[in-house]
């Protein structure tokens, strides 16, 4: 009998979770043996993540991994949201929590960014959909408030990047996250450092993107604890979350597309040389790098976090709600009463998520969701017309046939949703 065993870390930005993969016989079994809550901390009005914590659930799942009655992994790999980084010294020291993507720091920055250089330039080195988080804007930001960081760091990396390092001890940068920073040429894989002059950012802080499957190095057992007893390969899988999902959809042939249904929507084509047509930029579609040499042609939707806000401030308030239920009460709501653009940028970071949902159907002339059900019915619909908004633009800006959607991600267990999007 042949077996494989590799352990997988694959963290979003509401949970994060510890998977053994198995592979026994050619058939792949999924043992979930680790998750736990993941959300940005706010200090003095900014947002951050905690990589030390985030590196003590990892050890945890680890640990997990090897206390059981389950075949012991031959590797791990992490993988993350994108644009989001950090910073390190010379001597290996992280410089400050990384600021989270919601943070408000990026306000107004695009703004700010195509004054220096003209959008359609940006896009023409990068081929990236113009986002307020992405890295790029978000190194401009950290120019413009004053922020020291860059100009002591030897190192920028990623999330996944970071949380390597903690294990190997080993500075690299995986390509498929590095391509979601507006940073990087979709054609030739390399930093564009016209981008990087005009926001004064040095190019030595950016190391030489690796491909997915390149093994990093061995774990540094001095930071392990108990799991110090293992000597695992860490693997530089592609790291980007929605990379390593694209690679899993159950799909041949050219005619589909894929919707990552999560925090997140990232719907999209897998192709092998990016467009980077004005009929693309227009649409404002993004090309992200994908394992083999592939191209993410996608867009990113605003995804189950409107849903996920709503929750949490129901759960704040003492009314604990679980998806199923919310499902159920979604369900039995009026249909189409009310909708909303989920990419509104009222949906970024809002203080009360059904706030923000009020706000924009009373500016459009619609009635408010007032129940959980209303509120969760209103998203579904909302989502489920904008993919079909997007698939138009696909199907516009590509001329493929496109015949079929996988939905993959957290958000193909919501029965409702998909059958919505259907």
């Amino acid at each position: 009998m042949s077996m494989h065993s590799f352990l997988g870390f694959d963290l979003g930005a509401e949970s994060g979770r510890a998977m053994l993969g198995v592979l026994r016989d050619n058939t792949l079994q999924l043992h979930e043996i680790h998750r736990f809550p993941n959300a940005p901390v706010r200090i003095h009005g900014h947002l951050y993540w905690d990589v030390y914590s985030l590196f003590e659930e990892l050890k945890t799942g680890l640990a997990r991994s090897l206390d059981g009655d389950l075949p012991m992994p031959e590797s791990l790999g992490i993988d993350t949201w994108g644009v989001d980084f950090g910073f390190l010294g010379e001597d290996g020291t992280i410089l400050g929590l990384p600021h989270a993507y919601r943070d408000p720091q990026t306000d107004g920055m695009i703004d700010e960014l195509v004054r220096i250089l003209p959008r359609e330039r940006i896009y023409a080195l990068t081929g990236i959909q113009f986002l307020q988080f992405n890295s790029l804007v978000q190194l401009l930001a950290m120019r413009r408030r004053g922020v020291k960081t860059p100009e002591a760091a030897s190192d920028l990396l990623f999330i996944p990047d970071m949380l390597t390092y903690l294990f190997t001890g080993t500075r690299t940068t995986e390509a498929t996250i590095a391509s979601t920073s507006q940073l990087l040429s979709p054609v030739s894989g390399t930093w564009e450092e016209e981008l990087l002059h005009a926001i004064g950012i040095r190019r030595s802080i950016f190391r030489d993107p690796i491909k997915p499957g390149t093994i990093v190095g061995p774990m540094e057992k001095s930071s392990l604890g108990k799991s110090a007893r293992v000597d695992l390969p860490v693997v530089a899988v592609a790291s980007h979350d929605t990379a390593s999902a694209v690679a899993a959809v159950p799909a041949t042939g050219h005619d589909w597309a894929y919707i990552s249904s999560g925090t997140w929507s990232l719907m999209g084509i897998e192709i092998m040389r990016p467009i980077l047509t004005p009929e693309a930029m227009k649409a404002n579609f993004t090309n992200e790098g994908g394992v083999d040499g592939t191209i993410r042609f996608l867009k990113n939707i605003a995804g189950l976090w409107l849903l996920q806000e709503c929750r949490r401030r129901w759960a704040a308030e003492g009314e604990s709600i679980s998806y199923d239920q919310i499902v159920d009460l979604a369900a039995s709501a009026p249909r189409f009463r009310s909708l909303v653009d989920p990419d509104w940028h009222g949906f970024l970071h809002p203080e009360d998520m059904r706030n923000a949902i009020t706000r924009y159907c009373q500016h459009t002339g619609q009635p408010a969701p007032s129940s959980p059900g209303e509120f969760a019915r209103t998203i579904f619909e909302s989502l489920a017309l904008k993919y079909r908004q997007v698939l138009e633009e696909l199907r516009e800006v590509h001329t493929r046939p496109l015949q079929t959607v996988h939905i993959i991600g957290g958000g193909s267990r919501n029965s409702y949703l998909c059958q919505c999007t259907a």
